[in-house]
């Protein structure tokens, strides 16, 4: 009978557990989508690129405290908290996307939103060249293919944008010790700390220090800002429930969100080099995602 009974909680656990992650994953997909699009068309190009992502950051630690309070492992977190395992944990890598998060408003304002969801998606590649080079982690031959033809996504999306007119690692064992929530926390602070170092002989620096921080903000800013912060945690989320295969089909789904967004609102269909790009990226990741390596057992 217990054992009966354990079974039915197990289940039960397991069917609330597979609902959030499509929850999530859902969400994920919509903001992934969207953020392009709203970037564009509500953050202004005066707004100071740094004030953006320093806004978005600060949102992002309110929003994990509260749902670190709201689901009881705020206490417990603060308790284990030090200084040297966060670091460890969250330093370089805050660090890292702290100049990413930049360089992706950045991106947002100067690139088509199709074209900037496609064109992001070849991280892939650096990802895995550096896994491989700091982690020693391999790619099996299908994965290695699926980068390639994601190289060649990239080329007909460069050519395609340069043709327009109309344009101007981490430590697994540390890193598991981590909610996905403190993660974020962690990660969020540690960046705006970089971000705010940076203001000091940066240009963005001395854009505030002359204008204000909210230099050509409107109440509509808020909106992207607010939604990447979201994503933030989502991403989190996501991963932590699911895994990166979950996420590599929300990324999928995303390009084809964008592209129904634009479209819709913006009335511009995709150029013949995104229509020729989106299913090479989509191929890809869906190779990428489904393939892994996996080490060949020794022969006793």
């Amino acid at each position: 009978m217990a054992s009966i009974k354990s079974k039915a909680i197990s289940s039960n656990n397991h069917s609330g557990d597979n609902s959030k992650v499509w929850f999530y994953s859902l969400l994920l997909t919509i903001q992934y989508g969207a953020q392009p699009l709203l970037t564009k068309r509500c953050i202004r190009q005066e707004v100071i690129v740094t004030s953006n992502v320093l806004a978005c950051e600060i949102i992002k630690v309110i929003c994990g405290l509260v749902l670190m309070a709201k689901d009881g492992s705020l206490n417990k977190a603060l308790k284990e908290w030090t200084l040297i395992g966060s670091l460890s944990a969250s330093g370089l890598p805050a660090a890292i996307y702290a100049v990413q998060n930049s360089l992706l408003q950045i991106s947002y304002k100067n690139l088509d939103s199709l074209t900037f969801s496609m064109l992001n998606q070849t991280k892939l590649i650096f990802t895995a060249l550096f896994t491989y080079i700091i982690l020693r982690q391999r790619q099996s031959i299908q994965q290695i293919g699926a980068l390639f033809i994601l190289i060649l996504a990239a080329v007909l999306l460069s050519i395609g944008e340069g043709s327009r007119k109309d344009y101007g690692s981490d430590d697994p064992d540390k890193v598991k010790k981590h909610s996905a929530y403190l993660m974020t926390v962690e990660m969020s602070l540690v960046g705006s700390l970089c971000l705010l170092a940076s203001t000091y002989k940066s240009p963005d620096g001395e854009a505030m220090r002359q204008h204000g921080f909210f230099h050509g903000w409107t109440p509509l800013t808020m909106i992207p800002v607010f939604i990447n912060a979201v994503g933030g945690i989502l991403v989190g989320l996501v991963t932590s429930y699911a895994g990166g295969v979950r996420k590599g089909f929300v990324i999928v789904s995303a390009l084809c969100v964008t592209a129904l967004l634009q479209f819709v609102f913006d009335g511009k269909p995709p150029s013949l080099f995104c229509l020729l790009a989106l299913p090479l990226v989509m191929v890809s990741i869906s190779i990428y995602q489904k393939y892994p390596y996996h080490a060949k057992k020794k022969e006793t």
